[in-house]
């Protein structure tokens, strides 16, 4: 078992607006998420928000107190949203255990206790061949103790948008926000688009409160995913794959199109917690 870090540091946008392509990928995109029996974490300037992925296979991994929290456990001072995008796994929160199925959520608040990822499948031995669980989390500093809970998709405020006239019909799963369980300052959902439709977040928009991460999976493996990012002005994009994020700083717009329908996660960490804190860009003045 191994845990990975890196740190990413903000970006002011009148730098940005020079990055190359290998430069926007650097500071911006998160190539590796889920490794075997490994813990990968990026630790964000932005708003402090760390993104991360675990791949129990044949261990049971701990989520480790990185050094840049500076804390005897990983949630001393902070909260997390956890989905499982694999097969079934367990986590486990102090003497609390937690079952997470594809798709299913957990809410963890913050407190001294360790944290832990297994695998349900048997993955090897005489009846192995099973999925390993891959759980995402994001995470973000707390300033209150909120009990942890699971939440699935029956539990979330969905928002059904868009059109497959304008390739973008989606539905909107609320999950981890304030409508459905008190939190500090993260909020999580996941966004399903129907298939036939490629766009997400369009209109496009900023919101100068919050940051915010996406993670993009139930994508086929020879497929890609163009995520829009920069200024309304300035706009930028990142190519990506299925199982990787990208972040989005406060200044940026987040939207994508990609060669067939997917899911993807999003994270916001920030000082609202007001999902329509947004400032909405007309589609013809993009540049």
């Amino acid at each position: 078992m191994k845990t990975n870090y890196a740190i990413r540091y903000a970006a002011h946008p009148e730098d940005a607006r020079r990055y190359d392509t290998a430069r926007l990928r650097r500071d911006f995109l998160i190539e590796t998420l889920f490794v075997k029996d490994e813990v990968q974490m990026v630790y964000s300037m932005y708003d402090r928000m760390v993104v991360g992925g675990a791949m129990p296979v044949d261990e049971v991994l701990p989520l480790e107190a990185i050094d840049p929290l500076k804390a005897p456990f990983f949630t001393t001072r902070r909260e997390i949203g956890i989905y499982n995008v694999g097969g079934p796994g367990i986590v486990r929160v102090g003497d609390e255990e937690f079952r997470l199925d594809f798709k299913e959520a957990l809410y963890i608040g913050s407190g001294d206790r360790e944290v832990t990822f297994a695998s349900i499948s048997p993955l090897s031995g005489e009846q192995g061949g099973g999925q390993p669980a891959k759980f995402y989390f994001n995470s973000c500093t707390a300033h209150t103790a909120y009990p942890c809970r699971k939440v699935t998709k029956q539990d979330a405020v969905v928002a059904h948008m868009g059109s497959l006239e304008t390739s973008n019909e989606r539905n909107i799963n609320k999950m981890l926000v304030n409508q459905v369980l008190p939190t500090c300052q993260l909020q999580m959902g996941m966004t399903e688009l129907a298939t036939g439709s490629v766009w997400n977040t369009m209109p496009a928009h900023t919101h100068s409160r919050r940051m915010e991460a996406y993670f993009y999976f139930d994508l086929p493996d020879d497929q890609a995913v163009c995520h829009f990012m920069g200024e309304p002005q300035e706009t930028r994009h990142i190519w990506m794959h299925g199982d990787q994020a990208v972040l989005s700083p406060e200044w940026s717009i987040h939207s994508a199109a990609a060669t067939h329908n997917y899911t993807f996660i999003w994270g916001m960490g920030g000082e609202n917690l007001d999902y329509g804190d947004q400032d909405f860009y007309d589609i013809k003045d993009l540049k």
